[in-house]
C-alpha cells in the first residue's frame, strides 16, 4: 500500500489527527490536494503560522495564534466534510493549553467529517498526544516519479537525451526529493545549457552535500578494489558470486537480494578496506555510518535519526552501507538511557532481518565479547566472515600488493618469499606500514630501499599479535568450531 493510498484509507476510517513526516512539505500538500480533489471532495484548509487560514479570511484572529487556530477548527459546522491542514504545529506542542485543547477537540470530531492532518519534517509530539495520532511517513520520491518528473523538465525545457543518458540521470537523483531535482536540472542548465551526461556531476554533488547535512551518513569514492587486496580468498570468491546477481539471468533466476555481511577479525587485516573495495567492484555508492550521531539529546531524537538513516540508504538503493567497528557503536544499553539505545538497535536489527532493497550492509567489528546474539543470529547478515592474520601465501601476495604499487617497475626485484617467512603473526596493516618505514629509513640516506632495509624494519617490529595473543585465539576457536566462516580456506588451521 502506497502512501496516497493508505492516506486515503486513514480519512476515510475517519481517524481525526494524522501525522505526516516528510522533507518535501510542498509535494505532500501537493498529493493531498490531488487526493482531496479526484476522491474526497472535501472542504481543504490550511493553517500556517504567519497568515493563519488563507482561505477564511473572516478569521484573522488565528494568524499567529495556534489556539485560535483549534479553536477555529471547532468553529467549523459539524456536518461539514473537511480537511484542515496544519504546518509546522509540532513548534506548539509543548504549550500544555493547546494539549488540552486538542484532547477536547478530539472528542467532538469522533462524530463529525473531519480530519486534523500535521505535516512537519520531523516527528514532535508530546506523549499525552502519541496514542491520538496516526503517524505516517513520506518517502522520498520512487524512481517511477524520479523519471516522470525528469520527462515533464526535459519536455518542458524542449531537451532531447538518448535512453542511457536518460536511464543514468534517473538513477542518479534516487535519493533526491523533487525540489533538489529540478535545482539540479536548472543548475545544469545555467551552467552548460543542455542537459546531458555532465549532469551526472551535478547530481552526485548534490547528493554528497545532501548526505552530508544528516550528520548520519559519509558518501565515500572508494579507488581501489579486491584486486589490491592481498589474500582472503574465500572471501572474495564469496563475494564474486553476489555479484552475479546484478545480471538479468540471476533476476530472472529468483535470486534473493543479497543483505550483506559481517566482518570479524584482527585489527589492520583489511576489513575496512574489503567494504570500501566491494563498493568499487559492484560500482555502487559507499556510505559510511556514523554511528556515534544516531543518539540526540532530545527524546525521541534518536529513533528519528535511526529511521532517517534507513530512509536515505533505501532511497538510494542499491548501495553499499558501511557500518565500522559495530560492536563498539551499537551494543545494548544497560537501562541508563531510558531504553533509547534498546530502541534503536530494536530498529536496525529488525530492518536488517526484513529489508528488501538492495542496501548491502558490510558491517565490521575487532571483538565477539560485546556483539550481541540478536545480530549475529543467521537472517540479520548473508554470512560472518573471520579475517586471520595472513598465511605464509597470503603474506606473499600482500607484499606482492604493496611493493607493486610503491614500486610498480622494480617490485620483483624484492624477496618476498623470504620476507613473507619472517613476518609470521603479521597482520597486511603491518606489512605495509613496514614497507613505508623502510623507504623512509633509505630516502633518509639518500638511496633506494632495499631487502635488508626491510629485514631490519621486520626485527624493530612487534606484531599486535604477539602483544594481545589470547584475545586472538578465542576468536579463532570459534572459527575452528564453525560458528564463523574463514575469509581463506588456507588460513583455518592456523594458530598463534
Amino acid at each position: 500500500m502506497n502512501f496516497e493510498q493508505e492516506l486515503l484509507l486513514l480519512i476515510k476510517a475517519k481517524f481525526p489527527l494524522i501525522y505526516i513526516v516528510s522533507q518535501e512539505e510542498e509535494r505532500v500538500e501537493y498529493v493531498i490536494k490531488q487526493i482531496n480533489e479526484i476522491r474526497l471532495k472535501r472542504v481543504l484548509y490550511l493553517w500556517e503560522f504567519l497568515n493563519g487560514f488563507g482561505n477564511l479570511t473572516s478569521n484573522q484572529a488565528a494568524k499567529r495564534n495556534p489556539f485560535e487556530a483549534i479553536s477555529t477548527v471547532n468553529g467549523i459546522l459539524p456536518e461539514t466534510p473537511c480537511l484542515i491542514l496544519f504546518k509546522d504545529f509540532n513548534n506548539f506542542f509543548s504549550d500544555i493549553s493547546i494539549i488540552r485543547l486538542l484532547k477536547n477537540t478530539l472528542l467532538n470530531l469522533r462524530n463529525q467529517p473531519k480530519t486534523l492532518i500535521f505535516i512537519s519534517n520531523e516527528k514532535v509530539v508530546p506523549k499525552e498526544l502519541e496514542d491520538k495520532f496516526v503517524f505516517l511517513e513520506f518517502s522520498l520520491p520512487t524512481l517511477f516519479d524520479i523519471q516522470k518528473e525528469i520527462s515533464r523538465l526535459l519536455e518542458q525545457l524542449d531537451q532531447n537525451i538518448n535512453q542511457g543518458t536518460y536511464n543514468l540521470l534517473c538513477e542518479s537523483a534516487k535519493g533526491l526529493s523533487l525540489e533538489k531535482i529540478r535545482y539540479v536540472i536548472s543548475k545544469s542548465i545555467a551552467c552548460h545549457g543542455q542537459i546531458d551526461s555532465s549532469t551526472l556531476s551535478f547530481f552526485l554533488q548534490e547528493k554528497r552535500e545532501t548526505i552530508g547535512k544528516t550528520e548520519l551518513l559519509e558518501f565515500w569514492t572508494p579507488d581501489k578494489g579486491l584486486e589490491n587486496i592481498g589474500g582472503l580468498e574465500d572471501l572474495k570468491s564469496w563475494l564474486e558470486k553476489r555479484r552475479a546477481y546484478f545480471s538479468e539471468a540471476a533476476q530472472n533466476y529468483g535470486l534473493p537480494v543479497p543483505k550483506g555481511l559481517l566482518l570479524i577479525g584482527v585489527q589492520g587485516t583489511g576489513k575496512s578496506m574489503v567494504a570500501k573495495a566491494i563498493a568499487h567492484d559492484w560500482a555502487l555508492p559507499l556510505l559510511r555510518l556514523d554511528t556515534g550521531r544516531l543518539f540526540g539529546g532530545v527524546v525521541g531524537e534518536s529513533e528519528q535519526r535511526i529511521r532517517e538513516m534507513i530512509e536515505i540508504a533505501e532511497s538510494l538503493a542499491p548501495c553499499i552501507l558501511w557500518i565500522d567497528e559495530i560492536e563498539k557503536s551499537l551494543a545494548m544499553g544497560t537501562g541508563g538511557d531510558s531504553g533509547t539505545t534498546n530502541r534503536v538497535i530494536s530498529t536496525f536489527l529488525t530492518w536488517l532481518a526484513e529489508k528488501k532493497s538492495f542496501v548491502f550492509v558490510v558491517a565490521t567489528a575487532n571483538s565477539l565479547q560485546t556483539i550481541q546474539l540478536e545480530l549475529i543470529r543467521k537472517g540479520r547478515f548473508d554470512e560472518i566472515f573471520f579475517l586471520d592474520l595472513p598465511t605464509l601465501r597470503e603474506r606473499v601476495n600482500i607484499f606482492e600488493v604493496h611493493l607493486k604499487e610503491f614500486r610498480p617497475e622494480t617490485w620483483w626485484r624484492y624477496d618476498l618469499n623470504e620476507l613473507a617467512l619472517r613476518t609470521n603473526l603479521f597482520s597486511g596493516a603491518e606489512i605495509r606500514q613496514l614497507i613505508i618505514e623502510a623507504m623512509y629509513q633509505a630516502f633518509s640516506e639518500k638511496r633506494e630501499f632495499n631487502n635488508t632495509d626491510l629485514f631490519n624494519e621486520i626485527d624493530r617490529c612487534i606484531p599486535l599479535a604477539k602483544i594481545d595473543s589470547d584475545s586472538i585465539q578465542k576468536v579463532q576457536s570459534w572459527v575452528k568450531s564453525g560458528r564463523i566462516r574463514s575469509s581463506s580456506e588456507s588460513s583455518k588451521n592456523q594458530g598463534i
